[in-house]
């Protein structure tokens, strides 16, 4: 949007300050991924350009990192291959998308209860789903650890292979269901679920056949904010998983302090591309929200 013309030399000087200001920040922010997706592709197993990637030759650059990541020994040829970041890779995917299910399933249940005004002690219930989002992830970690302890007597990951985590990376995920479902229920009309009601339909098929369809955009974004969180966590993961439980965060992690090698690159690479996906699809489902309720996306 352009200045109008009326305005004065002092707030264009300032527009275009701060266009400078936002500028730099989100290079700031931008910088690190920049530098981060070419390097993956290097062929030197040290982190840093080489010349001939600066000379854009193709001796330069490789996808043995890729492999690696994979576990595609055979094809690298190299004694550094392991299936430990394939390993890892799937149990993130596969703890990632039940602590969706069940957060998902759990916070869209609790935020149709906060959103109603007559129930009692809303306030302090929506601080308390919310808190897991506001305490230091570490002392979140060590209340599950103490907790595991007293109640089964060992870590809670282990009482039934990836069940802690699960948990765990579940609760960590339902504030941000309960946020952006209680944020969709904001627009929703009450007179039609009253009205369904009316028409002799029970509070299940309401919900199903009425509420959801209008509030799936916000069910949908606060799962998949949800499943970045279980995907990206690692503090948990270190006070909860047993020695032989990986996920691509630990694993990256343990890369980072046993051998700096450029398959965390690759890794990381490939968490940034399913980050761009998820928060495009959350930006679509935000608009196709907005234009539900008549509002024009900005």
């Amino acid at each position: 949007m352009g200045l109008p013309v009326y305005a004065t030399t002092g707030q264009r000087i300032w527009h275009y300050t701060y266009l400078v200001i936002c500028g730099l920040v989100l290079f700031f922010l931008v910088a690190p991924l920049i530098i981060v997706i070419p390097l993956s592709f290097t062929s030197s197993p040290f982190l840093n350009f080489t010349a001939e990637m600066i000379a854009l030759k193709p001796e330069g650059f490789s996808i043995r990192w890729y492999q690696n990541l994979f576990g595609m020994c055979d094809e690298i040829k190299t004694t550094v291959c392991s299936d430990k970041w394939m390993t890892g890779f799937k149990n993130s995917i596969i703890i990632g998308i039940f602590a969706t299910l069940l957060s998902t399933s759990l916070g869209t249940l609790a935020a149709l209860g906060l959103s109603r005004s007559n129930m009692p002690g809303r306030k302090l219930f929506m601080a308390l789903l919310i808190s897991p989002m506001i305490v230091p992830l570490i002392i979140t970690a060590a209340g599950f650890a103490l907790f595991s302890v007293t109640i089964f007597g060992t870590r809670f990951d282990l009482v039934a292979s990836h069940f802690g985590l699960v948990i765990a990376h579940a609760i960590l995920g339902i504030p941000f269901v309960v946020i952006t479902v209680t944020a969709t229920l904001v627009g929703f009309d009450d007179t039609l679920r009253k009205a369904a009601a009316n028409l002799g339909a029970g509070p299940a098929r309401t919900f199903f056949k009425i509420q959801m369809p209008l509030i799936l955009p916000g069910v949908i974004s606060g799962a998949l904010f949800a499943f970045i969180t279980s995907f990206d966590e690692v503090v948990v993961v270190i006070f909860l998983a047993g020695s032989d439980q990986l996920t691509l965060p630990r694993q990256m992690w343990a890369g980072i302090r046993q051998e700096i090698s450029p398959t965390i690159l690759a890794a990381a690479t490939i968490l940034v591309i399913i980050s761009i996906i998820l928060l495009t699809v959350v930006e679509l489902l935000r608009r196709r929200s907005e234009r539900l309720r008549g509002v024009s996306p900005v």
